[in-house]
Order: structure tokens, then sequence, then C-alpha cells
């Protein structure tokens, strides 16, 4: 059974109503808004995050040249089911929502956990992924992610008057400037206030740790599978991610066969969220270009 329609174009980040499909044994809540036509981008999310901790500057920019999806993955939220024990299992997941919305053809872009879930999407389902942007993520095995890092122990474990202000320390830098967008994300953040989706339960963090554990862990020849996305990709995180390292951006980029990187200055885990306009443009640009640049084999003439 399959309960979804396609919204109004009239629809935003505010707006747009939670919808629900019913696909492998699960019910997914989910909201599409944005310009219609095109290829449709589906948003994974980060660590205990539901469709309401995305930044409406960053999904609003992005619908205004396209169709974005968003979704609460299983056990997420208002979607039903358990939290997979691993990443491999999140993607099935995943893939089962989009063939339920009768989607073919998605650009992916994955947050942090989210860019986890893509890589593993598009690897899994190659066919199904046109082009991909991992945001704020890493590779199996890559550097500090067996376990969370230090400074995410910290983050996570203080004490905060206002309970949104961890995110100031998950996704910002602690400079002045980094500190006020963080408190401009809050602000955007909070926008929504109908049809809000509720925070995640208390199993839901558990298991995305022992999932994130999983990938997380060193391996043999732990980058190896990188070398068979060949899709495009965009990879984007700050100068200084101290939730997942920024070195694992440059990782995939030096692993994907098709990838380039970008890093924000003066920015963490959210740099997305700190530059949305500079984020939207860049990945705008990318998922709208024709060719978006050659593979390493067109450019290898030895």
């Amino acid at each position: 059974m399959m309960i979804h329609s396609r919204p109004e174009m009239v629809h935003t980040h505010q707006t747009a109503p939670t919808q629900f499909v019913e696909a492998n044994g699960n019910r997914f809540a989910y909201r599409r808004f944005g310009k219609s036509g095109g290829v449709p981008l589906v948003f994974n999310q980060h660590f205990t995050g539901t469709m309401d901790h995305w930044d409406p500057a960053v999904t609003d920019g992005l619908a205004m040249t396209r169709e974005v999806i968003l979704f609460n993955n299983a056990g997420i939220s208002t979607s039903s089911g358990e939290v997979p024990g691993s990443v491999e299992e999140m993607a099935v997941s995943a893939a089962a929502f989009i063939r339920a919305l009768g989607l073919a053809k998605v650009d992916v872009l994955g947050f942090s956990l989210g860019g986890l879930v893509a890589q593993a999407l598009t690897l899994a389902e190659p066919g199904l992924v046109r082009r991909l942007v991992l945001v704020g993520t890493g590779p199996r095995g890559g550097e500090g992610m067996a376990t969370l890092t230090p400074e995410a122990e910290a983050v996570f474990g203080a004490t905060y008057a206002h309970p949104d202000d961890v995110w100031l320390g998950v996704f910002f830098t602690p400079t002045e400037k980094s500190q006020a967008a963080g408190r401009a994300f809050l602000e955007r953040f909070r926008l929504r206030q109908q049809d809000r989706d509720p925070d995640v339960n208390e199993k839901v963090a558990p298991a995305q740790i022992e999932a994130i554990s999983k990938w997380g862990a060193p391996r043999a020849g732990m980058f190896d599978y990188l070398r068979e996305i060949t899709q495009p990709a965009l990879v984007i995180n700050g100068s200084n991610d101290v939730i997942i390292y920024t070195v694992n951006s440059f990782i995939l980029q030096q692993n994907l066969p098709n990838a380039q990187l970008i890093l924000y200055p003066d920015s963490n885990h959210g740099s997305q969220y700190q530059y949305p306009a500079l984020f939207v443009a860049d990945v705008t640009r990318f998922l709208d270009a024709v060719v978006p640049f050659p593979t390493r084999k067109d450019t290898d003439h030895g």
C-alpha cells in the first residue's frame, strides 16, 4: 500500500506536507517539494537527525531548481521499523523507499552518517544513482571513524541550557564568526512549527553508533570499494571538521574515480549551514553540469 502524491511547487521546507509510503516492511515518512520535472535530489540525514534537522536555507535553495525529497529512514522519528545495525542495511531501506516512490533515477546527497548511507546505496544500486554529493562524511575505515572522536564525545556529552545549542559545537567552530552563523542556523532550524517531526527515540543513537563503528573499523583494502563508485561525486566539508575529520573528505576525493573536493574556511562539521548560499550554488552547479568534470581515465594519457 502506498500513500503519496506529488505536491505542488508552492510548497517549501516549512509547508511541504508529511506523506507516507510503505516499502520493505516499513512505513517511510517523507516530504517532496521544489521544481519538478528533472532528476530529484534525495537527502540522507546525519546521526539522530530527522527531516526537520535540515536547514531550510539549503533545502529551499536547492528546491529552486529541482525537486528535493527529505525522508526519515527506517526507525527514525515518524517512520516505522527499527534502525538497522549496519550502514549497508540502512542503504537497502533507502533504496526501497526511493523505488516505492516510482523513481528510476535520483541524485543523492548524504550528510555525515547519511553520507555513509549514500555511498553504500550507490555501491549497491549503481543504476539508481546519477550523481552523488557527500557532505561532512568519510570512507570505510576512515581516520578516527571507528568510534566517536574525542571532540564529538565532549560535545555530545556536555550539558546545555538550551538543547539545540549542542549543534553549535557539532556543526560550527569556536570562532565568533562561525558561532554567529550557528545562531542564525538555529533560528532557521526552528522555523517550521506545524507538522514538525518529533525527536528520535532512545533506541536510535545506539543502533546508529553500532552501524558507524562497523563502517569505521579498519580493514585490509578499506578504500578499494570507492573505485567502484564511478558516478560524478562532489565532496564538501569544513576546513576543521572534528566530528568526521576533514582528512576523510580528502581520502574520498583521492579514491573516488570521478570526484572533486571543496573545503569551506573556518568551518566544522556543518559547513553547509555556515555557508548555505555558497553550498547551494556549488551543489547546483555540480548537479546541473552537462559533464561535471573529466574522469581520471579521460585525463590519463600515459
